[in-house]
């Protein structure tokens, strides 16, 4: 995985990124794409101790929640990123939550879903340099450094 790092937090570059929800999805060809936190969304959530997903064959629409995610001093929505049909799960993310806190963009992913038109929905989101720069931004404006919760 080729990647920036910055205060800690890594950036891998061949992700599209959703800054404000603290998202990542990759695309793994035409007919899917996988989601998960961004390390910066780990590190500001804490050790991650529960997780709810949309069970396969859910329909989500882009920037509702596919899924919920509770530590123990935060508890928020997923946003889907793109608008299609769940296809899988992670079922290790769904029996330890707090994989995400160590593996936010390996073993960690969250859901993977069939979208429906991905390119449009690509278009709300950022990607390398751009996301690098956002990214940053982000880090800097809530003064954040990236640690993993083992």
């Amino acid at each position: 995985m080729d990647y920036w790092e910055y205060q800690g937090c890594v950036i891998p570059k061949e992700l599209y990124y959703e800054v404000e929800s603290q998202t990542w999805l990759r695309v793994d060809g035409p007919e899917s794409v996988t989601l998960g936190l961004m390390d910066v969304g780990q590190t500001r959530a804490g050790r991650l101790l529960h997780i709810r997903v949309k069970g396969v064959g859910s329909k989500v629409k882009r920037g509702r929640p596919i899924a919920t995610l509770e530590s123990g001093k935060w508890a928020g929505p997923i946003p889907a990123l793109v608008e299609g049909e769940v296809v899988e799960v992670n079922k290790k993310v769904l029996e330890d939550p707090n994989l995400i806190n160590i593996d936010p963009y390996g073993e960690a992913w969250i859901v993977k879903v069939k979208p429906t038109n991905l390119e449009r929905d690509l278009k709300g989101l950022i990607k390398g340099e751009e996301a690098l720069k956002k990214i940053k931004e982000y880090i800097d404006e809530y003064d954040i450094v990236c640690m993993r919760c083992v």
